[in-house]
């Protein structure tokens, strides 16, 4: 007399309720997907880049450090030389036409601190011994404030700067 034995697999059947919580984190995760995808091409946003290596112990006594400010490529591009220091940013302000594609570049001399221009995409770390770089449009007149978004002491809350956007062509 043989025995058969009939080797099924185990079925595992979950839970309703665990099934609908496992769909609604599935379209959650698509949706959070979609949403980067559509800010990072459809809306241009930018992830700030390492643009080199500097010593931040005499990155001002060159160029193009060592007169921070505006540089005009031609074609309404603009290079902006930001350093920033505790509790400053120099230079303070910077005057574009509108219509101006402005490439940011920034560098810190002592401590870490934060670049946001208001109103834009803009939002970089600025770390000593390391230029940061992003490039934004100005398609409208108007005054774009930049401040220190990164704690970097007593001072902190003082530092700040602008862009301003004039409506007609305009200089550094």
């Amino acid at each position: 007399m043989t025995e058969t034995h009939s080797e099924e697999a185990p079925s595992f059947e979950a839970d309703p309720f665990e099934k609908r919580w496992m769909v609604i984190s599935l379209g959650l995760l698509i949706a959070f997907m979609l949403t980067v995808t559509i800010a990072g091409f459809a809306l241009g946003f930018q992830v700030p880049g390492s643009e080199t290596r500097v010593d931040p112990r005499t990155v001002a006594d060159s160029a193009p450090w060592s007169e921070p400010g505006l540089r005009d490529r031609g074609n309404g591009e603009y290079d902006a030389y930001v350093i920033s220091k505790q509790y400053t940013f120099d230079p303070r302000t910077i005057t574009v036409p509108v219509g101006s594609a402005v490439t940011f570049f920034l560098t810190s001399t002592d401590v870490q601190h934060g670049f946001k221009l208001q109103n834009t995409n803009v939002n970089m770390q600025v770390v000593p011994g390391e230029v940061s770089k992003l490039t934004v449009e100005f398609d409208e007149a108007g005054e774009f404030d930049y401040i220190c978004n990164e704690f970097c002491g007593a001072g902190h809350a003082v530092m700040s700067g602008s862009v301003v956007v004039e409506a007609e062509a305009g200089g550094a």
